[in-house]
C-alpha cells in the first residue's frame, strides 16, 4: 500500500538536517537534558524550542511552495 506522504512534512525532515537547525536542535536536546537531571528548577526550555522551530519554519517557508503543485 503507498501511503503519499505530506510535503509539508517532507520538507521539514530535510530542513531538519541542514547546520542551522542541527545546532538549534542540539541547543534544545542539551536543556532538555539539563532540566530533566535537575529535581527542583524553574528553567524549562521554551526558548531552545522556539528558536528551533524558528530555524526549521525559516528553511521550510523558502522550500515548501517549490515542492507544491
Amino acid at each position: 500500500i503507498f501511503t503519499p506522504q505530506d510535503p509539508l512534512e517532507t520538507v521539514r525532515e530535510k530542513c531538519e538536517q541542514t547546520e542551522h537547525c542541527v545546532h538549534a536542535r542540539e541547543r534544545l536536546e542539551a536543556c532538555e537534558t539539563r532540566v530533566g537531571s535537575r529535581s527542583e528548577t524553574t528553567e524549562d526550555c521554551t526558548e531552545e524550542l522556539f528558536d528551533f522551530l524558528h530555524a526549521r519554519d525559516h528553511c521550510v517557508a523558502h522550500k515548501v511552495f517549490q515542492s507544491i503543485k
